[in-house]
């Protein structure tokens, strides 16, 4: 029985949000979480695609079958169902060779972190399929999900990166992002997954004017340098804060502070679309103050900076830089 295996990393975004789509040079952040994919073949007369996903528990939340002709559903026609028979079908389509021996596929997911936390499962199994069919994980992506494609770039990164869609497609480069002050600087999941297809509409409703959306987009882009740059614990609130007012205003829609978190003493800011998943939170007072003041609150899914953010290995910080464009990825967001 062959065998292959796969590996894609989940993602946050600490800078950009929405304006990342309209060219923000933003910042990125690959967790030391992620999704795995595992194939198996075996020789068969009837050919079958049979497709097990278990969560963070190792429980299996969902299960199904197709057939390699078309990769109709034969058992299971859910909204998950259907959804991975079309990221099955434009992996096809992109390679005409993906899957067609006569053989029974045996694929099995397993994510490390919970289904509703929203660091990836998407973009993981996007990436993960890109590979495994052998074709570009930004074009798998614009055919199905769409999106900036930051979250591939993450999936595929060893550390922090810089990331910005430029005319001629996504561009990335590896960057420093492992303040000195790190510990004072948290993750916390706020008990809810937000829907990022529908916050994007929001956002393209809200936000037309071009010249604005280029000013925007300049003043986040020198937030997101500064905030790489920065060793002052007290200068990074205040970008935070700066950040955060950027995109509350474009949204109309109050900081998250404001909303949830009036009384605490640090900074607040939503990561990536506003209203769900993931905050990073600041504090100068203790690691136990800190999980407490959220704990009391109803939100007791609470992570460092170490424990959530993959890091560069120190050999490779030796050599940094990179960059990687598709040319094909230019109308990710069309």
């Amino acid at each position: 029985m062959r065998e292959q295996f796969y590996y894609g990393h989940g993602k946050l975004l600490l800078t950009g949000e929405y304006f990342i789509l309209d060219g923000a040079h933003s910042v990125a952040l690959p967790t030391n979480l992620g999704q795995t994919l595992s194939v198996k073949y075996e020789r068969s007369n009837t050919p079958k695609l049979f497709w097990k996903s278990y969560d963070s528990t190792g429980k299996c939340w969902f299960e199904a079958e197709y057939d390699l002709w078309r990769f109709n559903c034969i058992d299971n026609e859910s909204e998950e169902a259907l959804v991975l028979q079309k990221i099955l079908r434009e992996a096809r389509n992109q390679n005409i060779h993906f899957l067609r021996d006569e053989v029974d596929v045996k694929v099995e997911t397993r994510l490390e972190f919970p289904l509703g936390w929203g660091l990836g499962s998407s973009s993981t199994l996007i990436y993960n399929i890109a590979q495994w069919a052998y074709v570009s994980p930004f074009d798998l992506l614009k055919k199905t999900f769409g999106g900036s494609g930051y979250d591939i770039a993450c999936a595929q990164s060893v550390g922090p990166i810089t990331y910005e869609i430029k005319s001629s497609g996504p561009r990335w480069e590896a960057c420093e992002f492992n303040p000195h002050f790190r510990n004072n600087i948290y993750f916390v999941y706020l008990n809810r997954k937000q829907n990022t297809r529908e916050s994007i509409e929001r956002y393209r409703e809200l936000v037309k004017d071009k010249e604005y959306i280029d000013k925007m987009c300049d003043k986040i882009s020198r937030i997101s340098q500064t905030m790489m740059e920065s060793i002052d614990f007290k200068e990074f609130e205040q970008l935070v804060f700066e950040h955060e007012n950027i995109v509350s205003s474009a949204l109309d829609l109050p900081r998250i502070k404001e909303s949830h978190f009036s009384d605490y003493w640090g900074a607040v800011k939503s990561l990536g679309a506003w209203g769900g998943d993931f905050v990073l939170v600041t504090s100068d007072k203790t690691h136990e103050e800190t999980k407490e003041y959220f704990k009391t609150r109803g939100f007791s899914q609470i992570l460092s900076f170490d424990e959530l953010i993959l890091q560069r290995p120190l050999k490779d910080n030796l050599d940094k830089s990179f960059e990687k464009v598709s040319h094909e990825s230019a109308g990710l967001l069309n």
